[in-house]
């Protein structure tokens, strides 16, 4: 008897220490939650160049995937089993090719997403320094994941300090991180991303109307119901905008095929992670998608990259949104064939209507 007492005791000291640790675990993350507010002014690119109705404007967007999806990855969210690449070589090689098809477009804006300034998985390279350098231009970066130590999988992912990244070389008036709608609740939310949209205005010379620049990166691995809730605020925002009279273009990953998109690449197995489709009337009134299903511009990374649509998932869920007050002359994805990073750029070339 008084040795099943004292096992008993034994393991209720165990469970109040395991307690005890839990919830230590939990108030640091809790504590050290990041928290931006709904509307942060960001740092504002610094470009020399002018713009005016009269000319024409190249853009292009595309998800670096911080330097280290390359074709020979995949990654767990996605029914993979890696967390980082092996080395930092492998994430230099990458941001270097990534540069290389950058600098080829000689885009006048470039809209990039998962840019990781200080984050284990990519070894710590400070991407939008390495960028701003490559392509000799300032940016303005917003902040969507800052977390001291992500504690899963395992190995866990660790340390993470990531978001967008708008580079110009055009003259900017401001620019500011804008809070989306969180898709997760405590706790998981405590070390998870937070959302934004990138907002940088450019004045237009010989007019009072600017040209507002959205980018941004929405929600994947939730239910659905951040998606949607992100994709209305975005398009309230649009809608603000062009009610202002201002010309508007919002791009990046939507993580959501387009209407009409859904049978370019059809879905090859079902266990995995799929996008959800936008509707045909998710766009306010004088907006309408600019894209491209020539090639997909994402694969699945449940696996390292075949090489053939038939054996890899891919989606189309990069491009853009454009104001009517602007006319599309050109918009394509650039095959890269998945080379250095999961995402393909996208391209578009737009000039102003009176």
């Amino acid at each position: 008897m008084a040795k099943t007492k004292k096992y008993l005791k034994g393991i209720g000291i165990f469970l109040l220490v395991f307690m005890g640790l839990i919830l230590g675990i939990l108030l640091f993350f809790t504590l050290r939650e990041y928290r931006p507010k709904p509307i942060e002014t960001t740092s504002t690119p610094s470009g020399e160049k002018t713009l005016s109705v009269e000319d024409s404007l190249r853009i292009l967007t595309c998800n670096t995937g911080y330097g280290g999806l390359d074709a020979s990855e995949d990654f767990f969210m996605d029914g993979g089993s890696r967390v980082q690449p092996d080395n930092q070589k492998q994430v230099e090689k990458n941001l270097n090719g990534i540069e290389k098809f950058l600098s080829a477009s000689d885009a006048d804006v470039y809209f990039l997403q998962e840019v990781d300034l200080d984050s284990k998985r990519s070894f710590h390279i400070n991407q939008q320094d390495f960028y701003e350098e490559a392509l000799g231009m300032d940016s303005a970066f917003g902040q969507n994941f800052l977390c001291d130590f992500v504690p899963y999988p395992l190995p866990p992912i660790g340390k993470v300090d990531s978001g967008i990244l708008t580079l110009t070389g055009l003259q900017t008036s401001s620019s500011s991180r804008i809070s989306l709608p969180e898709s997760f609740s405590w706790p998981v939310k405590t070390c998870n991303l937070k959302r934004c949209m990138l907002e940088t205005r450019v004045p237009l010379e010989g007019t009072d109307a600017e040209l507002v620049l959205l980018n941004f990166h929405l929600e994947a691995y939730d239910s659905g119901e951040g998606k949607i809730a992100q994709s209305k605020m975005l398009a309230e925002k649009l809608e603000e905008e062009y009610a202002a009279g201002n010309y508007v273009i919002a791009g990046g990953d939507f993580n959501q095929t387009f209407p009409d998109m859904e049978a370019s690449y059809p879905l090859i197995g079902t266990e995995n992670w799929a996008p959800g489709t936008l509707e045909k009337d998710s766009l306010p009134e004088h907006f309408s998608f600019a894209v491209d299903d020539s090639y997909p511009t994402c694969r699945l990374l449940n696996q390292p990259y075949t090489g053939s649509y038939d054996t890899s998932q891919v989606y189309v869920i990069d491009g853009f949104i454009v104001s009517d007050n602007l006319e599309v002359s050109e918009i394509k994805v650039l095959n890269e064939d998945f080379q250095y990073t999961d995402h393909q750029p996208v391209q578009l070339e737009v000039s102003f209507l009176p």
